[in-house]
């Protein structure tokens, strides 16, 4: 039997925490780099383009075919009970309360993230990063913060499509294929969605993963070693360890939210 050698564990947990503290200061550093973006709103209006537009067929599909889904089994379990009526406002706050956001934010890591990583690790790869630096450029305020914002504004958008394209597939499949009264379908969701409690913590949790999501590809990318197996170890941690965070924030978000 092989014992483990203190040192190792000493310098495996430095390792880990000066990692930590890198990821700290440049998440802070990020934050700090706003009123410089908004100057230069070209670029983060590009990256909102590229991280956007080039997600958005599957967002909508997915919320689509996730509202389908939701329809089926929503009316019958709601007909169990008599109340096949709000199938509508069973699907409404499904999917603005945690769905939307969760899913969008587990898309968006797989889509959008994982090419944010690649693209930086390749851009570090083929030294521009270094190239950026004997120019006086700052690459963090040139390349990672008009990506990063472009992901916080866009996430919240997706994830109000999600939303929505699921909405009209509930509506499809409990109206005008299992025959629910479309007037009661969406009165349920009238009187029965608060638009600040229910609409509101929805984008609230959008934003904070949209902060999560598009940090965690820019770290794993501008970290990756600059090799074509560094780049591609630093994409498969984006969607693990991304994932991984939407799911802990969405617990953590939704306990504060309700017993607030």
């Amino acid at each position: 039997m092989s014992w483990i050698n203190p040192r190792d564990v000493g310098f495996a947990t430095r390792r880990q925490l000066a990692e930590m503290g890198h990821g700290a200061r440049l998440f802070f550093r990020l934050l700090t780099t706003l009123p410089g973006s908004l100057r230069r709103f070209g670029l983060i209006r590009d990256q909102i383009h590229f991280l956007g537009n080039y997600s958005l067929v599957i967002i909508a599909v997915s919320g689509l075919f996730v509202g389908f889904v939701f329809g089926l089994q929503g009316y019958y379990t709601l007909q169990r009970y008599g109340s096949s009526e709000a199938l509508g406002l069973l699907v409404t706050l499904s999917l603005v309360r945690e769905l939307g956001p969760v899913v969008t934010a587990l898309l968006f890591a797989g889509r959008a993230g994982t090419s944010l990583t690649a693209e930086i690790g390749l851009m570090k790869a083929g030294e521009q990063i270094s190239v950026m630096e004997m120019m006086a450029v700052d690459p963090v305020l040139r390349v990672l913060a008009p990506r990063f914002w472009a992901g916080v504004i866009t996430m919240p958008l997706l994830a109000a499509v999600f939303s929505a394209m699921g909405i009209i597939g509930g509506w499809v499949v409990g109206v005008l294929m299992i025959g629910v009264d479309s007037g009661s379908f969406w009165s349920q969701i009238q009187g029965g969605v608060d638009v600040w409690r229910d609409v509101g913590n929805g984008i609230i949790k959008s934003v904070v993963f949209g902060f999560t999501v598009t940090f965690v590809a820019l770290l794993q990318g501008f970290e990756a070693q600059p090799t074509p197996e560094g780049v591609a170890s630093a994409t498969t941690r984006t969607v693990v360890v991304a994932s991984l965070a939407v799911l802990a924030l969405d617990f953590i978000l939704t306990a504060l939210m309700f017993t607030i």
